[in-house]
């Protein structure tokens, strides 16, 4: 049931604006996103028994992908969104598959402590206000199990003549400045992760995106 608390609360809806929700899913499959989710999913070595959780999870892309390619993981999707959630829930109906969607704040996990061997986030941190990011990867780290890992997906900071057109139409500029590879990295280690990296990067149509990893 939704609190007071989050009613109140603000958020960046998963498509940037509640009237592009419907095309969100195609939009992001034709420019490459699918892809670079698939990427980062290799990245993380997952294994049968392991909970996993993917915070921001939109309409459910990769926790519906992981749940096809990882049978025996246990996955759970967050994301403020009500209305992405509720497209998330019909893809899995859909699907026949089990996953927990659970509507909340990537700054106020509503799970345990070392609940989760994995946590994913893509396409969600440049969401986040400046003054939330550190809080988030402090939650993160606090969810996480002894050895777990965090893979994050998201926009590096745009470079002069190296970024596409639809990197600055569909989200604003100062959001995705704040994501320099530098500032991202130092937010991780401030956050109290012991090993926080960039593992790649890769141009899409719609700008340039970085992978990391955190454990």
């Amino acid at each position: 049931m939704e609190t007071i608390a989050e009613r109140q609360r603000t958020y960046l809806p998963a498509a940037g604006h509640d009237w592009f929700l419907p095309l969100y899913d195609p939009f992001v499959k034709l420019f490459g996103g699918d892809r670079a989710r698939r990427a980062l999913l290799d990245q993380s070595s997952l294994r049968p028994g392991q909970r996993v959780l993917d915070i921001g999870c939109g309409t459910g892309t990769l926790v519906l992908l992981i749940r096809h390619l990882h049978p025996d993981v246990d996955v759970a999707g967050l994301d403020p969104d009500p209305k992405a959630l509720t497209r998330a829930r019909r893809k899995a109906e859909r699907g026949a598959v089990s996953i927990r969607f659970d509507r909340g704040f990537a700054n106020e996990l509503p799970y345990l402590d070392s609940s989760f061997d994995r946590v994913f986030s893509t396409f969600m941190f440049h969401h986040l206000p400046a003054d939330e990011k550190e809080t988030t990867l402090r939650e993160i780290r606090r969810v996480l199990r002894p050895g777990g890992s965090l893979h994050l997906l998201d926009f590096a900071a745009p470079h002069s003549g190296r970024d596409g057109l639809l990197t600055h139409l569909v989200h604003s500029s100062h959001r995705l400045k704040d994501n320099a590879e530098e500032r991202v990295l130092g937010l991780m280690t401030r956050a109290g992760f012991a090993d926080a990296k960039k593992v790649g990067d890769r141009s899409m149509l719609f700008g340039r995106v970085a992978y990391y990893q955190a454990t």
